[in-house]
Order: C-alpha cells, then sequence, then structure tokens
C-alpha cells in the first residue's frame, strides 16, 4: 500500500519530510519516452504557468515532474524538495546555519511556493510549502519515489545541519526518514561535490539495468547493498544521475 502522507494530521507532509521531485531536462519529450518505459509514469502537461513541464503520473496518482531547463548552463538534474509549512523561516534558518539560498521563494501557479536552498557543504535541495499541491499522492511503490541520500563530505557535520533544521521528521515520535548521509567517496569519485540523490523503488534492481542501458542511459554504480535496500545509480539519457531501489521483502 502507498505511504501518501506524513503529517499528524494527515493534510499534507511534515516538515522535513521528502515531498516532491522534479528533473531538469534539456529535452522534456525525450525525458517522457525515457521514464515512461522505464516506470510506466503517464504524463500530463503540469498545471504551472511553465510551458512544457510535464507531471508524471503512476496508477493515476502524481509522483514527479520533468520540466525543460531554460538555461543551458544549468546541471541536468533531479531534485529533491522537502516539505514546509513555512518556507520563508525556513530559509531563514538554512541561511542562518550556513546554507545560502539559489532561488528565493516564489509562488506557482496557486499550487504552492518552492525555492532552492544549499546545506553548508553546497549540496542543493528544494524547499516546497504547499497550497493545492501537497506533493507525492503515491511514494515507497514501484515506480515512485523511495528515498533520498545525501552524499555529503562530512557526515558528522551533515547530520547537525540537517538535524538541527528538521528534528522532527528525523528524530521525532512519529519520525520515519526518507532520506539518509553517506559519505561521496562510498560510490562516486572523491571530487565529486556534495549533493543529494533521489532514489526511484523498482522490484528486481539488476533487471531494471538492461532497460536503463537499452534506453539510452547508462549505469554509474552496479548494484550494492544499503541499510535500506539494494541500490544502483544510473543516468537516463540526458544525463541526469538516480538511483534506483529495490527494497529488501518485509
Amino acid at each position: 500500500m502507498a505511504e501518501n502522507r506524513a503529517s499528524a494530521d494527515g493534510t499534507g507532509y511534515g516538515e522535513g519530510v521528502p515531498c516532491w521531485v522534479d528533473a531538469q531536462l534539456p529535452d522534456v519529450a525525450a525525458g517522457r519516452r525515457f521514464y515512461g518505459e522505464l516506470f510506466g509514469w503517464t504524463f500530463e502537461e503540469a498545471p504551472t504557468a511553465r510551458e512544457g513541464s510535464l507531471w508524471a503520473h503512476r496508477k493515476g496518482e502524481p509522483v514527479a515532474a520533468l520540466a525543460r531547463k531554460t538555461d543551458g548552463r544549468m546541471p541536468t538534474v533531479w531534485t529533491v524538495y522537502f516539505a514546509t509549512p513555512d518556507i520563508e523561516a525556513l530559509a531563514d534558518r538554512i541561511w542562518a546555519a550556513g546554507g545560502q539560498v539559489v532561488t528565493a521563494p516564489v509562488p506557482v501557479a496557486g499550487l504552492g511556493t518552492s525555492a532552492l536552498v544549499t546545506d553548508a557543504e553546497g549540496a542543493v535541495f528544494g524547499l516546497w510549502e504547499p497550497g493545492s499541491h501537497q506533493g507525492f499522492g503515491s511514494r515507497h511503490e514501484p515506480g515512485t519515489f523511495a528515498w533520498a541520500e545525501l552524499y555529503a563530505r562530512d557526515t558528522e557535520a551533515a547530520n547537525a545541519f540537517y538535524g538541527e533544521l528538521f528534528h522532527d521528521a528525523l528524530f521525532g515520535p512519529e519520525a520515519h526518514p526518507d532520506f539518509g548521509r553517506a559519505l561521496v567517496s562510498d560510490v562516486f569519485p572523491a571530487e565529486m561535490p556534495p549533493h543529494f540523490l533521489v532514489h526511484f523503488g523498482v522490484e528486481d534492481c539488476e533487471s531494471v539495468l538492461g532497460t536503463v542501458s537499452r534506453l539510452g542511459g547508462r549505469v554509474q554504480a552496479p548494484p550494492f547493498e544499503t541499510s535500506y535496500g539494494k541500490v544502483a545509480v544510473v543516468t537516463d539519457n540526458q544525463g541526469a544521475s538516480f538511483a534506483v531501489l529495490e527494497r529488501p521483502e518485509r
């Protein structure tokens, strides 16, 4: 069964809970073909003012967005967004903790308010204060968001930074964390910048890799075991990195 909501009152995601992901792509149509076949996503035009953006659905529920890059100098990348009831206040707290505000909070067509920020090491992530759009309609199922891993240079510093920002989501009485922290060098070359890696659930990690390759993507890191399941790191046919996660049987 999908886990759709994480706040105590059941109306939305609690602060610090990953609630949405999007990919910034040079060619949204190519992304539609790639992810549609890989994850069984269907698509509709996103209800935003941004031309060419698509919402991806899995079994009728919104699970992600694909957006066209407006600046070719920007990276082709998946971004994870963390929920917050007060985006301005959270952005101020991030700044005070040593992070940066890359894109100041901006309303998105009545759906909510978004911002892009970094932690103290420069890892980029998004913030989302919901309006009519709470976030994922489905997660923790094959073809939907499953986990976000922060690859950091200093995990102790990362624990302190995020533990202060998102204490309830990580350590509170109702905590069910959807993201973890690891050293960059555990999986990537040591010179790789700190970053979040979005994970999508799959039934069989090994078998998905052949489909990724056939669709024009590539395998960055073959399957390896983690505390939260078997993971492989891949890129899509435009160079956006993500991971596929096969959860252990429960």
